[in-house]
């Protein structure tokens, strides 16, 4: 037996590019099963387990498209079934290295595809939107980590200059340093299973940040000089998130806008000398040229849409002002508007959850993948997950 990518995409058909564009947009997986000998009538009933259109195509193959989600628990199934068909186990084995998408960060090289990222924001600041003033006191921050670690944080980025909408007051980048460096002191002496990152568009707070040995670089203005490139570029292994913003513009076409943005910087960054496998896109929710308006709803919506770079897509809305606009929700009540909207967005593709609220992200994550890992069959029948 051999298990394949179907390669339909390829196709002038009409309705088959049709189809191919959205594959390509939700992150399926188009698979063909061949081979199959006296086994075919076994193979199809594992199928129909997960809810798929199955095609038969010339020659008896099986054609089917297989949600991402549903990968963990078909190739369990798989394994299980037919343990002693070695070509099968070796076509799940390459097929799993293609669809992966990994992100080298620093320390670490984390699949995205297997492990969703919880991201937790530390605002070492007095003035950002949300948590501006809280986590200023040493014995504050301290906790505040404690706390996030204890909650399952893959990653935890201090931040010490809020770019928050509005007006905001930049400080030097000596003062930015200064805010910031404690934390990541105490998260490397403590923590060294939690990767770091730091929030900053400044160059000299990104190279004492490296010199320190962080493990992702993530700035506002999407590495837009050559010198913070080629500073980026010196350290191999350093996960960078790119963001895109459109507070100086708008666009008559948002989507094309932003894969124009992002099909160019992500040229720069890679002619730079940075490995395409460290990059992380950010939409930039809250970045609009007119603030927490239409167009951050529309990027809530568009997500999908950045899954052809075959990168980690960043969901970062924690407790941001669309909570207050559709609902007039304070700051302190949005928890729930943004467990809601941050599902939506990990359902159409956003792997790394930047967020405040590191315990009630790490539910909605647990939740929303057993739920869309879960196809019954008969109790016993396979050894399922816990």
């Amino acid at each position: 037996m051999y298990l394949k990518k179907w390669n339909f995409n390829q196709s002038s058909e009409p309705t088959t590019q049709i189809l191919a564009n959205l594959v390509n947009k939700q992150g399926w997986l188009p698979l063909l099963w061949s081979e199959m000998g006296n086994r075919k009538k076994q193979v199809r009933l594992l199928l129909s387990q997960f809810d798929l259109a199955i095609v038969e195509l010339a020659g008896g193959a099986f054609g089917f498209v297989l949600p991402i989600s549903a990968w963990p628990t078909f190739t369990q199934r798989v394994r299980k079934q037919f343990a002693d068909d070695q070509q099968i186990l070796a076509d799940l084995a390459n097929l799993e290295v293609t669809i992966a998408v990994y992100w080298q960060a620093g320390r670490f090289r984390f699949n995205l595809t297997k492990h969703p990222l919880i991201y937790g924001i530390l605002n070492i600041t007095p003035d950002s939107f949300y948590d501006g003033g809280r986590f200023n006191s040493h014995s504050a921050m301290v906790k505040q980590i404690e706390k996030m670690v204890a909650a399952g944080a893959d990653i935890i980025e201090p931040g010490g200059q809020t770019t928050k909408p509005g007006h905001f007051v930049e400080v030097t980048p000596e003062e930015e340093w200064q805010r910031i460096a404690p934390a990541i002191e105490l998260i490397q002496d403590r923590y060294p299973q939690v990767a770091i990152a730091v929030d900053t568009y400044k160059l000299p707070v990104m190279e004492r940040a490296l010199a320190a040995g962080v493990d992702i670089i993530n700035d506002v203005n999407g590495f837009e000089t050559a010198e913070k490139r080629q500073l980026l570029a010196k350290y191999s292994k350093v996960g960078l998130v790119t963001m895109h913003s459109s507070r100086g513009h708008e666009y008559e076409n948002l989507t094309n806008g932003m894969k124009k943005f992002f099909k160019a910087n992500l040229a720069e960054l890679i002619a730079a000398g940075i490995d395409r496998e460290r990059i992380c896109l950010d939409q930039g929710i809250g970045y609009a040229k007119v603030a927490d308006g239409y167009q951050d709803f529309a990027m809530m919506n568009n997500l999908a849409e950045l899954n052809e770079f075959h990168r980690p897509i960043m969901v970062a809305i924690s407790r941001k002002g669309f909570g207050q606009k559709l609902f007039g929700l304070p700051k302190e009540k949005r928890l729930g508007v943004t467990l809601i909207a941050e599902t939506a967005m990990f359902l159409a593709g956003g792997r790394v959850l930047r967020v405040h609220d590191v315990e009630e992200t790490q539910q909605l994550v647990k939740l929303i993948e057993t739920i869309k890992s879960s196809y019954w069959t008969l109790p016993g029948h396979y050894e399922e997950k816990n």
